[in-house]
């Protein structure tokens, strides 16, 4: 097998709490994780010339060993002392610092490209311990669907499938660094956790509405007392039909579930009529092995 194209889904947290700090600088966190259809392109191609080489569309991202991407094939190719090259071609959509593991899953996408392209043979559990050397989303990029993330977010629990529903997608024109988020966070005393237990028990009963009410995110009081545009975006969703909105990871990137596709239009036109956000997307939730 000479090349291979794949799909890296962007994933949203369902539920996101931090329990505390570990001496390292790593966060304990307790998170409910869910893949999305809206996904970057990932080509891979061996190349005679050694070394890995990186291209992608958006000119301002990095094309070498600071993309980890590159990182994903260089363990790889390193560990294995694998012949010859390869050359990666990311076709980027997912929004960049957006709090949607765009970065992540594109390393993901690369070692599960790999292994099956140079018959590696390993597991899915050997791919994620490489995973983790990445950085603590990409496991859980490996293993996609509906997930309970512990520890620094590498210990992960499969959930019973999220109910199908629609997915709206906002990302204002700013980025969030996540270390800063993480060190204003630290700061502060944190009062007011998620109802982890809330999406956990929807989830098991599949109810979407259960699963909406209980969502929550600790991340949020930091990120929105920066930017209070993420709010105008969640109030603006929930106006239109949402059944809950909240940011994604350490945001800026802001999500509403909805039941009706139609209501999930509206929002989408309000969204970009307003000038909330420069990026909305319209999807849907991904669930391994089911459409």
């Amino acid at each position: 097998m000479q090349e291979m194209s794949l799909k890296a889904l962007a994933k949203i947290n369902l539920g996101l709490d931090v329990l505390g700090k570990r001496d390292n600088g790593y966060h304990d966190v307790r998170m409910v994780m869910q893949s999305i259809y809206l996904y970057d392109d990932v080509f891979l191609k061996k190349t005679e010339e050694e070394g890995v080489t990186i291209e992608t569309n958006w000119g301002f991202l990095p094309v070498n060993e600071n993309n980890i991407a590159y990182k994903a094939a260089k363990l790889l190719m390193e560990e294995f002392s694998l012949p010859g090259g390869i050359h990666i071609r990311l076709r980027k959509y997912i929004p960049v610092s957006a709090g949607m593991a765009g970065g992540s899953t594109d390393a993901a996408a690369v070692l599960f490209g790999m292994n099956r392209m140079y018959k590696l043979s390993l597991t899915q559990e050997e791919l994620k311990q490489r995973g983790v050397l990445l950085g603590a989303d990409v496991p859980y990029c490996i293993m996609r669907g509906t997930v309970l993330a512990e520890g620094i977010g590498e210990v992960l629990t499969p959930l019973p499938a999220m109910p199908k529903c629609y997915v709206l997608i906002a990302k204002p024109g700013i980025s969030v660094s996540t270390k800063l988020v993480y060190e204003k966070l630290d700061a502060k005393e944190i009062k007011d956790h998620p109802d982890i237990d809330g999406v956990l028990k929807g989830l098991e009963e599949q109810d979407l509405k259960k699963v909406a009410a209980s969502m929550g995110n600790v991340l949020e009081a930091v990120t929105i007392e920066e930017y209070p545009v993420i709010e105008a975006i969640k109030e603006c969703m929930k106006k239109n039909g949402a059944l809950n909105a909240m940011m994604s990871g350490s945001g800026p990137t802001v999500f509403g579930l909805f039941e009706s596709r139609t209501a999930a239009k509206s929002a989408q036109q309000k969204i970009r009529h307003q000038g909330l956000a420069r990026q909305v997307y319209l999807t849907k939730i991904h669930n391994v092995g089911r459409s």
